[in-house]
Order: structure tokens, then sequence, then C-alpha cells
């Protein structure tokens, strides 16, 4: 482990109890070398995590920077979105007694971070809290590469390698590019085996309170289930519940 690294995020510890700091006071508390201090300072101020406050030239103070309100207001949302999701989750699994899931983006991969298992269930499918998925393969994870900007989708489209995860995952870009053309115009994604062989899943967005897709509420199956009026049903109940919990997170679209 990067010791470097640990004691500077140590240094963050300090202003807990303590809303300001110099570097003479820092270096105390800390128990490290002046130059150590400075040099730890310096780089955690260049990231956004410590500010300058200059006094006088002879007084220079320290404080927690706004990027670590940026980083702390993401994890408050994104546990408010767990908190907000599961109940209805739990109502969607029990309706359906398919698996559901709720997924974010992280960089360039999809990252699962709510999941609700029926016991109607009769083999687990491969998926699990903390999972990552690259975001061209299984429903979740293309409905959040369908609504990110133009920008970052281009992006994705022009420097990712499409690597198969099973014959049945989307490799070429074209056939990518068309496919969340038409997931923006349904407003869901689905997919068949694509992560998982004899698998199907279906995915509608989660909107935030100005309307922005910040997630990914899937359901998932095995195939032989979704036959007939069964795959609408599903795909209603998981609309629906998408809906619920867009509506509580303050959406009125």
């Amino acid at each position: 482990m990067n010791q470097s690294v640990i004691k500077a995020l140590e240094l963050l510890d300090l202003f807990i109890d303590q809303k300001e700091l110099s570097l003479a006071l820092i270096s105390r508390q800390a128990d490290l070398p002046r130059p150590t201090a400075y040099r730890l300072i310096t780089s955690l101020e260049s990231c956004g995590f410590l500010r300058r406050v200059k006094y006088s030239d002879q007084d220079i103070r320290y404080r927690l920077g706004l990027k670590l309100m940026e980083l702390g207001n993401i994890a408050a949302e994104h546990i408010e979105l767990r908190k907000t999701a599961l109940p209805h989750m739990q109502e969607l699994c029990l309706a359906t007694g398919e698996v559901t899931h709720l997924a974010i983006t992280d960089g360039d991969e999809a990252v699962y971070i709510e999941k609700v298992e029926s016991n109607k269930q009769a083999v687990r499918l491969f998926t699990r809290v903390g999972k990552r998925s690259p975001l061209h393969a299984g429903s979740g994870p293309k409905l959040l590469l369908a609504f990110l900007s133009e920008e970052e989708r281009s992006q994705y489209l022009q420097h990712r390698t499409l690597k198969p995860i099973t014959e049945y995952t989307i490799t070429d870009k074209r056939q990518l590019f068309s496919e969340l053309e038409e997931i923006r115009r349904n407003g869901f994604a689905t997919s068949d085996s694509e992560q998982d062989i004899d698998t199907v899943g279906i995915s509608f967005p989660i909107r935030d309170f100005g309307g922005n897709v910040i997630a990914a509420l899937g359901v998932s199956g095995l195939k032989y289930r979704w036959i007939g009026d069964r795959y609408q049903y599903v795909k209603e109940c998981a609309k629906i519940t998408a809906q619920k919990i867009s509506t509580d997170l303050g959406c009125i679209e």
C-alpha cells in the first residue's frame, strides 16, 4: 500500500475538528517533518482537497477544499439512491419473481450498487453488488451508455475496444451505435445472453430532480421464463417501478 497516499489522507483527518491549520500545526499534529508535510499539503491542494488561505506572508493556513464537498455529495446521492430504490426493487422482485438490480456509471463501466433476488429463481444469475461491467454489455449498462452526453458516447465508441463477454455481446461499433439510438428513442434497453448465456434483461432509466438519468433499474431472468405475455408484464412492472423511484427522487417529468 502506498504510504504517501495513506499519510496524505491522514492529514485530511486533522481537519475533522479544526477548520483551519497552519503548516506548523499540521507538521506537529501529524508527527511529520515539515518538508514532508509541505509536500503532502501541496499535492492535496493541487487536487482540490485542500485550499490555501493567506492572511499575511507570515500567516498562511489551510482548509478543506471544495473537491471533498463534491465527492461527499456524490457519495450521499448514491446512498440516497439506494435507500430510495430498495423498497421499490423489493416490490418489483416480488411481483415478477425475477432478479432486480440497480446500476450506475463509473468512468467507462457500469457498477451494480443494489440487487434483490427472488426465491423463485432456480439459478442464481452472476450479478452482485459491486460487480462491474463494460457499458456495451447488458441492458443496464447499455441504457446508461445511451443516456450519456453525445460527447461521452462518442468517446466510448472511438476509444473503447468492445470485448465480448459471451458470443452474443455486441462487438461491432456500428451495431452498438444503432442500438444506442434505439434505446434513446424507446426509453428502455434489452439484452439477450450478453453477459450470461440463456438470460435476458430489460432496464429503464432512473432520473433525478433535474430529469437527468443517474441509474438504470434492471430486471433479469432465465430466457425460457420470458415467453408470451410474461415479457410484457415484466416490462410494464419495471417501467412503472422506475417511474416511482424517479418521482421519489424529485423527478417531475
